[in-house]
């Protein structure tokens, strides 16, 4: 039903070995002066002209005739710019280069599926031509990397693991939100050409569980959008899409207008319930870099899931509802592991800083897991004392008054003087760009909660030495 693709890049094929079975499509090579009056007629939107665009070839057949009816409607001119000679309002466009610029055309669809484009964001936005998301090169397959499990010779390390075992993320769960992501990208590219759809966060990065949602970003650009205007135009518009045209095999599609704005829907195919952002370009770059993380010590991967279970079931993995999301809670295990006296883990930006530069384009991020060999440690901690260290560590020894999380780091940092990290009661750094991963933990009663849970898991733990003591094993596996 789909084609083989490559998890989380879109399944593109290099310029000089594209080919189509459905259609033929030439580039058009237009001059300097056509590309001005085209901009200049889709700024201000003069109905009473239409430019005709070159015909084109579907398959063996004749050439589909365009229509000469403009593509859509916009505001009138702006008063200031009535008087204005041509030239002058022409010259906003003007460039040194003079040689021609080739510009690819939507493909046009038949019958049902031919599309026209409304104005994006306003009538005097421009499209930029130039600065679209580059295309992918075909690699090869990302796989997992085979790494061995740890041996559990106590109890409590053996109930870690036989979770870790039961709940872990099946490669064949993986498969089925990648082919959802693959007829997804290719429906979307339907509104945007030029866009690329990418599969994030814990169905990717390793710490994912057989019940984990799947999260996708639709990267238009490769200049930051707006998250108040342009992303939530471009959500209304994949939302209407998914309604009117998917609703046959996706299902309770919502625009959630949150800072960040995301369309929740579900696939009933997989019953796979998805997130989808617009140009949060940090969650791709943070997913590869956990990715690292993940298969760069065995112990990495069932302490964290062991972790994220005890705090759902404890009801602080909440960010909608102000406690610690999945990705904070990631990073403070990676934290806990980089700050041992004798360290599981080591700081890869300090280490590969070339491999993890938020200056890499998006279309190599994937490659720095596979340029990083494994972490040899001299720790030989188990993970049932690891578990105990961790709740240890932040229910009595992290300051959470002065210090904050860093993984970039790998240690605990003095707390910025910037607006966003004060009277916030957990600070945790966004190994990228710097944010607090923890902002939404902004109630006292909360954090009094946390705090909580971890002093009392902790001595719970160290008394009993039983998993269960903490989180009910079997209804974990339940829920997996």
């Amino acid at each position: 039903m789909f084609p083989n693709s490559i998890l989380g890049r879109p399944p593109f094929t290099p310029n000089h070995q594209q080919h189509n079975n459905f259609f033929t499509l030439s580039p058009t090579v237009y001059s300097h002066q056509q590309l001005i009056d085209a901009q200049f007629n889709f700024q201000n939107a003069d109905l009473s002209r239409a430019v005709s665009l070159q015909q084109l070839t579907y398959g063996n057949v004749s050439p589909i005739q365009t229509s000469a009816s403009p593509l859509f409607r916009g505001r009138k001119r702006l008063s200031d710019e009535k008087n204005l000679p041509l030239d002058g309002k022409r010259q906003r466009f003007h460039s040194p280069h003079q040689e021609p610029t080739v510009v690819n055309q939507i493909v046009p669809l038949s019958g049902e599926r031919r599309y026209s484009m409304p104005p994006l964001f306003h009538t005097h936005y421009v499209p930029d031509i130039v600065r679209c998301v580059p295309p992918f090169r075909e690699i090869p397959f990302l796989e997992p990397r085979e790494i061995t499990l740890p041996e559990a010779k106590d109890k409590l390390s053996q109930q870690i693991l036989e979770l870790f075992e039961t709940c872990q993320q099946h490669i064949s769960d993986l498969k089925k939100k990648e082919l959802c992501r693959t007829q997804l990208q290719r429906e979307i590219q339907l509104l945007f050409p030029q866009s690329r759809l990418f599969l994030v966060g814990s169905s990717l990065n390793g710490f994912g569980t057989r019940s984990s949602d799947g999260d996708l970003c639709l990267v238009v650009k490769e200049e930051p959008v707006n998250q108040k205007t342009e992303a939530r135009h471009i959500l209304t518009l994949v939302h209407k899409h998914f309604c009117t045209r998917l609703s046959g095999y996706i299902e309770r599609p919502q625009l959630i207008r949150a800072k960040v704005p995301i369309v929740k829907f579900r696939d009933k195919v997989s019953c796979v319930e998805f997130d989808l952002n617009v140009n949060n370009v940090v969650g791709i770059r943070n997913t590869f870099l956990l990715r690292t993380y993940a298969y760069l010590e065995n112990r990495v991967r069932p302490l964290v899931l062991v972790i994220k279970k005890w705090a759902s079931h404890h009801q602080i993995n909440d960010a909608s509802r102000g406690t610690l999301s999945s990705y904070s809670l990631v990073l403070m295990v990676l934290h806990y592991l980089q700050t041992l006296p004798e360290p599981i883990l080591p700081s890869l930006q300090k280490i590969y800083p070339e491999s993890f530069s938020s200056a890499i384009q998006l279309h190599l991020v994937h490659q720095a897991p596979c340029n990083v060999p494994p972490y040899l440690s001299k720790n030989e901690s188990n993970l049932g004392d690891l578990l105990l260290g961790f709740l240890k560590y932040y229910a009595t020894e992290f300051d959470w008054n002065s210090q904050m999380i860093s993984v970039r780091e790998a240690k605990a940092i003095p707390r910025p003087d910037g607006i966003e990290w004060r009277n916030k009661y957990i600070c945790v750094e966004e190994p990228f760009d710097g944010t607090n991963t923890a902002r939404a933990v902004h109630e006292k009663q909360k954090f009094d909660m946390i705090k909580d849970q971890f002093l009392k898991s902790w001595h719970r733990l160290k008394n009993k030495r039983d998993l269960n003591s903490i989180l009910p094993v079997r209804a974990a596996v339940l829920k997996r």
